[in-house]
């Protein structure tokens, strides 16, 4: 069964905890975020998002082997599963993510990587005077999807997500944007060619825990006169196929659930 909450309900959610309007064409919140944000900073919005994007991390992944994922999960203020989008590939995803809208609406519908043109978050945050760092690396769907904005790209044709999080850190401690997102392909890599229950799969999932952590630990030490949000937001799942290959795109429970991550900081 797929799980109730879609991904398109966390553009606006994403939008309203900032205190901005949502995209154009996002539909409505999701409840549970925006009822954590009321809670947990007491009516306050937040000053600061990081949204971390790995790829391809399904729910059912995250569940049969927690211990890969603990890093991220033991420090996670609220845990939100939903069901992403049709076709479960990349760009359609992450153009789900960031537009709060159905791929018949922000117009990628098949694995294709052209510049959407309606409104996003990336859009919103521009108009309402928000500095936004982009980081991505290769041929990734994140960083050909949202160009053409007036915002900060940093995208690594080499050097991978080893370039991607060094330069995350970098940024992090200066300190000088106030939303971050950040792309980490390798496990939807390994997968593809693994199968996303090998030994080497589940090493890279929990790099990504790791790398997870590690930003944690950076917002917590050095921005402590911000209210922050920090996501673990995955776009897709995945399932094995013969010959121990990992896929997705498919309409079925381990291709659509996902189950994003997200951590509350205040202002001190």
């Amino acid at each position: 069964m797929h799980n109730p909450n879609s991904l398109t309900s966390l553009a606006a959610a994403l939008a309203y905890a900032m205190g901005v309007e949502a995209p154009a064409c996002a539909e409505a919140a999701n409840p549970d975020l925006v009822s954590f944000v009321d809670e947990f900073f007491g009516g306050q919005k937040i000053d600061r998002l990081v949204m971390y994007n790995p790829d391809a991390i399904a729910e059912w992944v995250y569940r049969k082997y927690p211990k890969f994922v603990e890093k991220a999960s033991e420090i996670a203020d609220i845990e939100l599963p939903m069901a992403t989008v049709m076709p479960s590939v990349t760009p359609v995803c992450f153009g789900t993510m960031y537009t709060g809208a159905y791929p018949t609406v922000h117009g990628i519908q098949k694995y294709e990587k052209p510049i959407i043109r309606i409104d996003t978050l990336f859009d919103v945050w521009v108009r309402a005077g928000k500095k936004v760092a982009l980081i991505t690396y290769g041929s990734c769907s994140l960083g050909k999807i949202f160009l053409e904005r007036p915002i900060d790209y940093y995208h690594f044709d080499e050097g991978g997500i080893e370039a991607v999080n060094a330069k995350t850190i970098e940024l992090l401690l200066k300190n000088e944007h106030d939303v971050y997102v950040i792309y980490n392909g390798n496990f939807d890599s390994i997968m593809h060619k693994n199968g996303p229950e090998s030994p080497i799969s589940l090493a890279e999932l929990r790099l990504n825990a790791s790398i997870y952590r590690t930003i944690a630990n950076i917002i917590g030490e050095h921005w402590t006169g911000y209210n922050t949000l920090l996501g673990f937001a995955m776009d897709h799942g995945c399932h094995e196929i013969d010959g121990e290959n990992g896929s997705h795109g498919l309409d079925m429970d381990e291709d659509i659930n996902i189950v994003h991550l997200y951590k509350g900081f205040k202002k001190q």
